[in-house]
């Protein structure tokens, strides 16, 4: 089922993608009957908020089956961006003070990169919490992703992070914790993950959370609890990762290593590379480090690489998508109708003018 974008036109990457005319619908215009209305708050940096927009909209489109999808897009306020990243927002994402009128039935958070060791001390970090206590009165569920989900249970329940003492990146086998509907699936339990710090397990399950998925190496994946009327809905993982998607990360920080802006030579993320591009990228590191220059860029085997990389944990991501959506849908079947804050202050202000 097409997913169809409110608001602004669809941004280009993913009409392209489509191969036909971009599906954008007025707020006033197009199907609503059925359908699922999703914010999706967009905050990764100027490097990969296109590729995340295509991220999310793809998964979604797979795991919706039959139910239309309406999304608009977002980006908190504060989030340090270039020309180029200030002109998308601006051409294709709606004012963030937009959102507290409109109604939703969930909301998806993306991650940032960090710009400070302390997540309270990140310049969006009011503008975040702010979106979190919405996000408990006002949608049925929500998606904390990466960052996202490591500042909802600081500001929730006062859960700190703490600092891994090396990158925790790529495709690592987990098992299925706890019996949940999220969970229900006959696929393997894999995901992408691409971090430097963790949420222990021990600190979720005192304050009332429930991990679904968790492997011996990479940790706790995904976990769940309810606040005040929305299901939060965590990942510290990636199911909306793309094939490439942790292939470019890995790029990126060797061209940080040829420039001198990080110290180590990156590890290969796990699980990810078959034996034989192992090889080609373990030469590639042998000449890097010995001649320590970003121009060896122009050489590195890209194509080589990427014909062969999978997307090993698709139908698990679309599993956990599928039941996603399926939950809102029963929720919402249960839940009394949400009213924008607008349509409330409107009638709170009528009330008293009614009484004077």
């Amino acid at each position: 089922m097409p997913i169809f974008i409110e608001g602004r036109p669809a941004p280009a990457r993913w009409a392209d993608r489509q191969a036909a005319q971009p599906l954008s619908m007025d707020i006033t215009g197009g199907p609503r009957s059925g359908c699922i209305r999703i914010a999706l708050v967009n905050n990764m940096p100027d490097a990969a908020l296109e590729d995340t927009e295509v991220q999310f909209f793809t998964l979604l489109d797979t795991a919706s089956g039959d139910t239309p999808i309406r999304v608009r897009l977002y980006s908190l306020p504060g989030i340090d961006r270039a020309e180029r990243g200030r002109q998308h927002v601006s051409s294709f994402y709606s004012e963030f003070c937009d959102l507290w009128t409109r109604q939703f039935d969930a909301v998806i958070v993306t991650g940032t990169e960090p710009c400070t060791p302390k997540l309270h001390n990140e310049p969006y970090w009011p503008q975040l919490t702010q979106l979190i206590e919405w996000a408990e009165r006002n949608t049925l569920s929500s998606v904390w992703s990466c960052l996202a989900a490591h500042a909802s249970v600081l500001h929730g329940d006062g859960i700190e992070r703490r600092r891994l003492s090396d990158k925790r990146f790529g495709v690592f086998e987990g098992t299925r914790i706890a019996d949940h509907v999220l969970t229900k699936s006959g696929e393997k339990v894999r995901f992408p993950h691409s971090r430097w710090n963790d949420i222990p397990a021990d600190a979720l399950h005192e304050s009332g959370y429930t991990v679904l998925t968790a492997s011996p190496a990479a940790g706790v994946d995904s976990f769940i609890k309810v606040r005040k009327r929305s299901l939060f809905l965590h990942f510290q993982g990636h199911p909306e990762y793309e094939a490439n998607t942790l292939f470019k990360e890995y790029r990126r920080d060797i061209r940080r290593f040829l420039r001198g802006e990080r110290e180590s030579y990156p590890p290969m993320p796990q699980g990810y590379f078959d034996s034989s591009a192992a090889e080609i990228l373990s030469d590639f590191q042998s000449i890097a480090l010995s001649s320590r220059d970003e121009d060896l860029m122009t050489s590195f085997p890209e194509e080589a690489i990427v014909r062969g990389l999978e997307k090993g944990w698709h139908t698990c991501a679309v599993s956990v998508y599928r039941n996603w959506l399926h939950l809102i849908e029963q929720r919402r079947r249960e839940a009394p109708a949400f009213r924008p804050l607008s349509v409330i202050a409107d009638q709170l202000y009528k009330g008293r003018s009614a009484a004077q």
